[in-house]
Protein backbone atom coordinates (compact mmCIF):
# COMPACT_ATOMS: atom_id res chain seq x y z
CA UNK A 1 0.00 0.00 0.00
CA UNK A 2 1.51 3.58 -0.88
CA UNK A 3 2.27 5.36 2.38
CA UNK A 4 1.00 8.41 1.40
CA UNK A 5 -2.80 7.18 1.30
CA UNK A 6 -2.08 7.12 4.91
CA UNK A 7 -3.23 10.12 7.28
CA UNK A 8 0.11 11.68 9.38
CA UNK A 9 -1.74 10.27 12.66
CA UNK A 10 -1.68 6.88 10.85
CA UNK A 11 1.76 7.27 9.85
CA UNK A 12 2.90 7.55 13.13
CA UNK A 13 0.82 4.84 14.97
CA UNK A 14 2.47 2.73 12.57
CA UNK A 15 5.85 4.06 13.04
CA UNK A 16 5.35 3.48 17.38
CA UNK A 17 4.11 -0.30 16.50
CA UNK A 18 6.81 -0.91 14.41
CA UNK A 19 9.84 0.62 17.07
CA UNK A 20 8.26 -1.75 19.66
CA UNK A 21 7.82 -4.72 17.37
CA UNK A 22 11.77 -4.36 16.41
CA UNK A 23 12.90 -3.55 20.27
CA UNK A 24 11.41 -5.49 23.21
CA UNK A 25 8.60 -7.69 21.38
CA UNK A 26 11.18 -9.12 19.04
CA UNK A 27 13.56 -9.85 21.76
CA UNK A 28 11.10 -11.87 23.54
CA UNK A 29 9.12 -13.78 20.80
CA UNK A 30 11.52 -16.58 21.08
CA UNK A 31 10.97 -16.98 24.50
CA UNK A 32 7.49 -16.85 24.61
CA UNK A 33 7.33 -19.10 22.16
CA UNK A 34 9.62 -21.22 24.20
CA UNK A 35 8.19 -21.44 27.39
CA UNK A 36 4.47 -20.95 26.04
CA UNK A 37 3.75 -18.25 28.96
CA UNK A 38 1.13 -15.58 28.15
CA UNK A 39 3.45 -12.40 28.04
CA UNK A 40 1.97 -10.28 30.60
CA UNK A 41 4.97 -7.60 30.43
CA UNK A 42 4.19 -7.81 26.57
CA UNK A 43 0.31 -6.42 27.22
CA UNK A 44 1.74 -3.84 29.85
CA UNK A 45 4.20 -2.67 26.69
CA UNK A 46 0.63 -2.44 24.45
CA UNK A 47 -1.06 -0.81 27.14
CA UNK A 48 2.04 2.09 27.94
CA UNK A 49 1.99 2.36 23.82
CA UNK A 50 -2.01 2.37 23.85
CA UNK A 51 -2.08 -0.08 21.39
CA UNK A 52 -4.99 -1.77 23.27
CA UNK A 53 -9.15 -0.54 23.17
CA UNK A 54 -7.69 1.74 20.70
CA UNK A 55 -11.40 1.05 18.80
CA UNK A 56 -13.03 1.47 22.13
CA UNK A 57 -15.32 4.94 21.77
CA UNK A 58 -13.86 7.54 23.54
CA UNK A 59 -16.24 8.21 26.06
CA UNK A 60 -16.01 4.87 27.57
CA UNK A 61 -11.64 5.55 27.69
CA UNK A 62 -10.58 4.42 24.44
CA UNK A 63 -9.14 6.34 20.79
CA UNK A 64 -12.09 5.93 19.01
CA UNK A 65 -9.93 4.71 16.49
CA UNK A 66 -10.56 2.86 12.92
CA UNK A 67 -10.51 -0.80 12.02
CA UNK A 68 -7.49 0.71 9.79
CA UNK A 69 -5.70 1.84 12.50
CA UNK A 70 -6.02 -0.92 14.35
CA UNK A 71 -5.01 -2.90 11.58
CA UNK A 72 -1.80 -0.93 11.08
CA UNK A 73 -0.70 -1.53 14.82
CA UNK A 74 -1.08 -5.12 14.10
CA UNK A 75 0.31 -5.53 11.16
CA UNK A 76 4.01 -4.19 12.56
CA UNK A 77 3.37 -6.34 15.84
CA UNK A 78 2.95 -9.73 14.11
CA UNK A 79 6.31 -9.29 12.21
CA UNK A 80 7.74 -9.60 15.21
CA UNK A 81 5.93 -11.87 17.50
CA UNK A 82 2.15 -13.27 16.17
CA UNK A 83 1.17 -13.89 19.92
CA UNK A 84 1.53 -10.09 20.94
CA UNK A 85 0.03 -9.36 17.32
CA UNK A 86 -3.14 -11.87 18.18
CA UNK A 87 -3.38 -9.71 21.80
CA UNK A 88 -3.96 -6.39 19.84
CA UNK A 89 -6.02 -8.42 17.47
CA UNK A 90 -9.05 -9.17 20.52
CA UNK A 91 -8.04 -6.12 22.20
CA UNK A 92 -9.52 -4.10 19.58
CA UNK A 93 -11.82 -6.52 17.69
CA UNK A 94 -13.80 -9.71 18.26
CA UNK A 95 -15.84 -9.86 21.02
CA UNK A 96 -15.22 -6.07 22.45
CA UNK A 97 -16.17 -4.62 19.06
CA UNK A 98 -19.34 -6.96 19.84
CA UNK A 99 -20.09 -5.74 23.25
CA UNK A 100 -19.50 -1.95 22.09
CA UNK A 101 -21.59 -2.65 19.16
CA UNK A 102 -24.68 -3.94 21.02
CA UNK A 103 -24.20 -4.00 24.80
CA UNK A 104 -25.60 -2.30 27.65
CA UNK A 105 -23.92 0.99 28.97
CA UNK A 106 -23.41 -1.24 32.05
CA UNK A 107 -22.20 -3.35 29.84
CA UNK A 108 -19.83 -1.38 27.80
CA UNK A 109 -18.58 0.23 30.71
CA UNK A 110 -17.25 -2.96 32.14
CA UNK A 111 -15.83 -4.68 29.04
CA UNK A 112 -14.11 -1.42 28.19
CA UNK A 113 -12.39 -1.02 31.82
CA UNK A 114 -11.59 -4.65 31.38
CA UNK A 115 -9.59 -4.40 28.23
CA UNK A 116 -7.79 -0.84 28.88
CA UNK A 117 -6.67 -2.82 31.63
CA UNK A 118 -5.07 -4.94 29.68
CA UNK A 119 -7.58 -8.21 29.81
CA UNK A 120 -7.97 -10.02 26.33
CA UNK A 121 -11.76 -11.21 25.85
CA UNK A 122 -12.46 -14.58 25.42
CA UNK A 123 -15.27 -15.43 22.55
CA UNK A 124 -16.97 -18.58 23.03
CA UNK A 125 -18.44 -20.34 20.24
CA UNK A 126 -16.69 -23.56 18.71
CA UNK A 127 -17.24 -26.55 20.77
CA UNK A 128 -16.21 -30.41 20.32
CA UNK A 129 -18.93 -31.11 17.98
CA UNK A 130 -19.88 -27.56 16.53
CA UNK A 131 -17.10 -25.65 14.70
CA UNK A 132 -17.50 -24.30 11.57
CA UNK A 133 -21.20 -25.59 11.92
CA UNK A 134 -21.78 -22.94 15.19
CA UNK A 135 -25.75 -23.11 14.46
CA UNK A 136 -25.01 -27.27 15.71
CA UNK A 137 -24.21 -25.45 19.23
CA UNK A 138 -25.34 -27.69 22.22
CA UNK A 139 -25.20 -25.19 25.03
CA UNK A 140 -27.99 -23.99 26.11
CA UNK A 141 -29.34 -21.33 28.54
CA UNK A 142 -32.78 -21.78 30.75
CA UNK A 143 -34.29 -19.36 32.09
CA UNK A 144 -34.98 -20.46 35.82
CA UNK A 145 -36.97 -17.92 37.38
CA UNK A 146 -34.54 -13.77 37.03
CA UNK A 147 -31.69 -15.81 36.17
CA UNK A 148 -30.29 -18.00 33.70
CA UNK A 149 -28.34 -21.32 34.15
CA UNK A 150 -25.89 -22.02 31.38
CA UNK A 151 -24.64 -25.96 30.95
CA UNK A 152 -22.14 -26.81 28.23
CA UNK A 153 -19.17 -27.39 26.74
CA UNK A 154 -17.13 -25.00 25.04
CA UNK A 155 -13.45 -25.57 23.12
CA UNK A 156 -10.71 -24.36 21.01
CA UNK A 157 -11.57 -21.07 23.45
CA UNK A 158 -8.25 -18.49 23.01
CA UNK A 159 -7.04 -16.77 25.73
CA UNK A 160 -8.94 -19.73 28.38
CA UNK A 161 -7.43 -19.29 31.18
CA UNK A 162 -5.91 -15.64 30.94
CA UNK A 163 -8.74 -14.43 29.96
CA UNK A 164 -11.02 -12.78 32.54
CA UNK A 165 -13.86 -11.51 30.40
CA UNK A 166 -15.72 -14.31 28.59
CA UNK A 167 -18.50 -13.44 25.80
CA UNK A 168 -19.96 -17.45 25.58
CA UNK A 169 -22.86 -18.04 23.15
CA UNK A 170 -25.29 -20.50 23.60
CA UNK A 171 -29.15 -21.50 22.71
CA UNK A 172 -31.52 -19.42 24.54
CA UNK A 173 -34.65 -20.72 26.18
CA UNK A 174 -37.50 -19.96 28.23
CA UNK A 175 -38.78 -20.79 31.43
CA UNK A 176 -41.33 -23.38 29.25
CA UNK A 177 -38.52 -24.94 27.25
CA UNK A 178 -39.03 -22.90 24.05
CA UNK A 179 -36.00 -21.94 21.59
CA UNK A 180 -35.97 -18.03 21.67
CA UNK A 181 -32.61 -17.70 19.79
CA UNK A 182 -28.77 -18.08 19.89
CA UNK A 183 -27.41 -15.31 22.54
CA UNK A 184 -24.18 -14.14 23.97
CA UNK A 185 -23.65 -13.90 27.44
CA UNK A 186 -20.74 -12.22 29.41
CA UNK A 187 -18.97 -13.61 32.15
CA UNK A 188 -15.94 -13.39 34.06
CA UNK A 189 -13.54 -16.09 34.92
CA UNK A 190 -13.13 -16.15 38.91
CA UNK A 191 -16.14 -14.28 39.92
CA UNK A 192 -18.83 -16.51 37.50
CA UNK A 193 -19.41 -19.71 39.39
CA UNK A 194 -19.80 -22.46 37.07
CA UNK A 195 -17.27 -21.19 34.65
CA UNK A 196 -14.25 -23.62 34.35
CA UNK A 197 -10.98 -23.54 32.46
CA UNK A 198 -10.44 -27.50 32.30
CA UNK A 199 -7.89 -28.26 29.91
CA UNK A 200 -5.31 -26.29 28.07
CA UNK A 201 -4.47 -28.11 24.32
CA UNK A 202 -0.83 -28.34 23.44
CA UNK A 203 -0.82 -26.81 20.04
CA UNK A 204 1.53 -26.25 17.10
CA UNK A 205 2.06 -22.65 16.96
CA UNK A 206 1.16 -19.65 18.50
CA UNK A 207 1.86 -21.19 22.02
CA UNK A 208 2.26 -18.33 24.09
CA UNK A 209 -1.49 -17.77 24.45
CA UNK A 210 -3.54 -20.57 25.42
CA UNK A 211 -6.28 -23.11 23.63
CA UNK A 212 -8.39 -24.13 26.04
CA UNK A 213 -11.68 -26.25 27.09
CA UNK A 214 -14.37 -24.13 28.90
CA UNK A 215 -16.89 -26.41 30.77
CA UNK A 216 -19.94 -24.36 32.00
CA UNK A 217 -21.67 -25.97 35.04
CA UNK A 218 -25.00 -24.77 35.84
CA UNK A 219 -23.41 -21.09 35.08
CA UNK A 220 -25.86 -18.93 36.92
CA UNK A 221 -26.12 -15.33 35.14
CA UNK A 222 -28.75 -12.51 35.52
CA UNK A 223 -30.32 -11.42 32.29
CA UNK A 224 -27.94 -8.38 32.25
CA UNK A 225 -25.15 -10.65 31.47
CA UNK A 226 -26.88 -11.20 28.08
CA UNK A 227 -25.94 -9.22 25.35
CA UNK A 228 -29.19 -8.74 23.05
CA UNK A 229 -29.01 -6.89 19.59
CA UNK A 230 -31.58 -4.29 18.62
CA UNK A 231 -33.52 -6.97 16.57
CA UNK A 232 -33.40 -9.17 19.46
CA UNK A 233 -32.34 -13.03 20.18
CA UNK A 234 -34.17 -14.42 16.40
CA UNK A 235 -31.59 -12.24 15.10
CA UNK A 236 -28.70 -11.68 17.54
CA UNK A 237 -26.86 -14.56 16.45
CA UNK A 238 -26.46 -12.98 13.10
CA UNK A 239 -25.91 -9.11 14.38
CA UNK A 240 -23.07 -10.74 16.81
CA UNK A 241 -21.57 -12.87 13.87
CA UNK A 242 -21.11 -9.75 11.90
CA UNK A 243 -19.09 -8.09 14.91
CA UNK A 244 -16.63 -11.00 14.13
CA UNK A 245 -15.97 -9.56 10.59
CA UNK A 246 -13.50 -7.31 12.52
CA UNK A 247 -12.20 -10.55 13.83
CA UNK A 248 -11.52 -12.04 10.82
CA UNK A 249 -9.92 -9.13 9.19
CA UNK A 250 -7.76 -9.28 12.98
CA UNK A 251 -6.76 -12.68 11.88
CA UNK A 252 -5.94 -11.81 8.10
CA UNK A 253 -3.63 -9.00 9.33
CA UNK A 254 -1.78 -11.45 12.17
CA UNK A 255 -0.97 -13.77 9.39
CA UNK A 256 0.38 -10.42 6.78
CA UNK A 257 2.13 -9.56 9.86
CA UNK A 258 4.03 -12.98 10.24
CA UNK A 259 4.72 -13.10 5.97
CA UNK A 260 5.95 -9.58 5.60
CA UNK A 261 8.37 -10.25 8.94
CA UNK A 262 9.62 -13.53 7.45
CA UNK A 263 9.82 -12.15 3.70
CA UNK A 264 12.11 -9.15 5.39
CA UNK A 265 14.44 -11.50 6.85
CA UNK A 266 14.54 -13.44 3.12
CA UNK A 267 15.26 -10.36 1.34
CA UNK A 268 18.06 -9.05 3.83
CA UNK A 269 19.82 -12.76 3.99
CA UNK A 270 19.39 -13.04 0.17
CA UNK A 271 22.37 -10.57 -0.41
CA UNK A 272 24.37 -11.52 3.06
CA UNK A 273 24.79 -15.12 1.63
CA UNK A 274 26.87 -16.12 -0.89
CA UNK A 275 27.57 -19.59 -2.56
CA UNK A 276 29.15 -20.34 -5.66
CA UNK A 277 31.03 -16.83 -5.26
CA UNK A 278 28.27 -14.61 -5.15
CA UNK A 279 24.96 -13.69 -3.67
CA UNK A 280 22.21 -15.65 -3.81
CA UNK A 281 19.98 -12.99 -4.64
CA UNK A 282 21.99 -13.44 -7.99
CA UNK A 283 19.90 -16.13 -9.22
CA UNK A 284 17.24 -16.00 -11.10
CA UNK A 285 15.26 -18.46 -9.27
CA UNK A 286 15.32 -16.92 -6.18
CA UNK A 287 14.62 -13.39 -7.65
CA UNK A 288 11.59 -14.45 -8.59
CA UNK A 289 10.93 -16.10 -5.53
CA UNK A 290 11.10 -12.81 -3.56
CA UNK A 291 9.12 -11.14 -6.74
CA UNK A 292 6.58 -13.50 -5.85
CA UNK A 293 6.63 -12.68 -2.34
CA UNK A 294 6.11 -9.43 -2.76
CA UNK A 295 3.30 -10.00 -5.17
CA UNK A 296 1.58 -12.11 -2.56
CA UNK A 297 2.18 -9.63 0.39
CA UNK A 298 0.97 -6.18 -1.83
CA UNK A 299 -2.23 -8.23 -2.70
CA UNK A 300 -2.98 -9.18 0.69
CA UNK A 301 -2.40 -5.64 2.06
CA UNK A 302 -4.52 -4.39 -0.04
CA UNK A 303 -7.01 -6.91 0.58
CA UNK A 304 -6.87 -6.05 4.35
CA UNK A 305 -6.75 -2.73 4.06
CA UNK A 306 -9.74 -2.63 2.09
CA UNK A 307 -11.69 -4.70 4.42
CA UNK A 308 -10.77 -2.43 6.91
CA UNK A 309 -11.89 0.54 5.24
CA UNK A 310 -15.18 -1.23 4.30
CA UNK A 311 -16.13 -0.98 8.33
CA UNK A 312 -16.28 3.07 8.37
CA UNK A 313 -19.10 3.20 11.08
CA UNK A 314 -19.86 0.02 11.21
CA UNK A 315 -17.83 -3.28 10.73
CA UNK A 316 -16.31 -4.26 7.89
CA UNK A 317 -18.27 -5.93 5.06
CA UNK A 318 -18.45 -9.42 5.28
CA UNK A 319 -17.39 -10.40 1.61
CA UNK A 320 -14.70 -8.46 1.90
CA UNK A 321 -13.32 -9.73 5.43
CA UNK A 322 -13.69 -13.19 3.79
CA UNK A 323 -12.01 -12.67 0.63
CA UNK A 324 -8.81 -10.88 2.13
CA UNK A 325 -8.63 -13.96 5.07
CA UNK A 326 -8.94 -16.59 2.80
CA UNK A 327 -6.37 -14.75 0.43
CA UNK A 328 -4.00 -13.42 3.19
CA UNK A 329 -4.18 -16.67 5.23
CA UNK A 330 -3.22 -18.92 2.75
CA UNK A 331 -0.73 -16.54 0.53
CA UNK A 332 0.88 -16.02 3.97
CA UNK A 333 2.05 -19.76 4.49
CA UNK A 334 3.30 -19.63 0.79
CA UNK A 335 5.27 -16.27 1.81
CA UNK A 336 6.48 -18.06 5.03
CA UNK A 337 7.72 -21.27 3.80
CA UNK A 338 9.57 -19.71 0.65
CA UNK A 339 11.11 -17.26 3.07
CA UNK A 340 12.53 -20.80 5.11
CA UNK A 341 13.67 -22.23 2.15
CA UNK A 342 16.34 -18.91 1.56
CA UNK A 343 17.84 -20.19 4.76
CA UNK A 344 18.46 -23.79 3.78
CA UNK A 345 19.03 -26.14 7.16
CA UNK A 346 19.54 -22.36 8.68
CA UNK A 347 15.41 -22.03 8.62
CA UNK A 348 15.13 -25.24 9.74
CA UNK A 349 16.36 -24.88 13.31
CA UNK A 350 15.35 -22.81 15.92
CA UNK A 351 18.03 -20.70 16.50
CA UNK A 352 16.14 -18.58 13.91
CA UNK A 353 12.27 -17.48 13.81
CA UNK A 354 11.48 -19.08 10.84
CA UNK A 355 10.37 -22.49 12.12
CA UNK A 356 8.57 -20.44 14.63
CA UNK A 357 6.76 -18.36 11.89
CA UNK A 358 6.19 -21.43 9.81
CA UNK A 359 4.29 -22.88 12.83
CA UNK A 360 2.18 -19.95 13.87
CA UNK A 361 1.00 -18.83 10.32
CA UNK A 362 -0.29 -22.25 10.03
CA UNK A 363 -3.36 -21.36 12.17
CA UNK A 364 -4.98 -18.51 9.85
CA UNK A 365 -6.40 -21.01 7.68
CA UNK A 366 -8.55 -22.56 10.19
CA UNK A 367 -8.95 -20.00 13.04
CA UNK A 368 -11.67 -17.66 12.85
CA UNK A 369 -13.68 -19.35 9.62
CA UNK A 370 -11.83 -22.32 7.69
CA UNK A 371 -10.47 -21.27 4.35
CA UNK A 372 -13.20 -23.69 2.92
CA UNK A 373 -16.07 -21.96 4.70
CA UNK A 374 -15.56 -18.60 3.98
CA UNK A 375 -15.18 -19.77 0.20
CA UNK A 376 -18.70 -20.71 0.87
CA UNK A 377 -19.54 -17.21 2.18
CA UNK A 378 -18.43 -15.67 -0.51
CA UNK A 379 -19.45 -17.77 -3.30
CA UNK A 380 -22.92 -16.67 -1.03
CA UNK A 381 -22.59 -12.90 -1.46
CA UNK A 382 -21.63 -13.43 -4.92
CA UNK A 383 -24.71 -16.23 -6.19
CA UNK A 384 -26.84 -13.78 -3.36
CA UNK A 385 -28.10 -16.58 -1.97
CA UNK A 386 -27.65 -18.78 1.24
CA UNK A 387 -25.75 -22.39 0.46
CA UNK A 388 -26.83 -24.49 3.16
CA UNK A 389 -24.61 -27.50 4.07
CA UNK A 390 -26.74 -29.71 5.79
CA UNK A 391 -28.33 -32.66 3.61
CA UNK A 392 -31.80 -31.23 4.52
CA UNK A 393 -31.25 -27.80 3.43
CA UNK A 394 -30.00 -29.16 0.47
CA UNK A 395 -32.90 -31.68 -0.10
CA UNK A 396 -35.51 -28.53 0.30
CA UNK A 397 -33.54 -26.24 -1.94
Amino acid sequence: MNPSALSPDQLALQARARELAAGPVAARAAEVDRTEQYPWDNVELLKDAKLVGMTIPTQYGGQGKNWLDAVLAIEALSSACAVTGRIAVETNMGAISAVMAYGSEEQKKMAADMVLAGDKPAICITEPDAGSDANGMTTRADKKGNRYVLNGRKHWITGGGVSRLHLIFAKVYDEKGTFEGIGGFLAIRDETKGLKITKREPTMGLRGIPEAVIDLEDMDVPPSALVIPPRGLKKGFADLMTAYNSQRVGAATVALGIAEGAYRLALDWSEKRHQFGRPINEFQGLQWKLADMSIKLAASRALVHNAARSGEGGFPDMLMAAQAKVFTSESAIQVVNDALQFFGARGYSRELPLERMARDVRMFTIGGGTAEVLRNVVAGALLKKKLPQTRDGWDKA
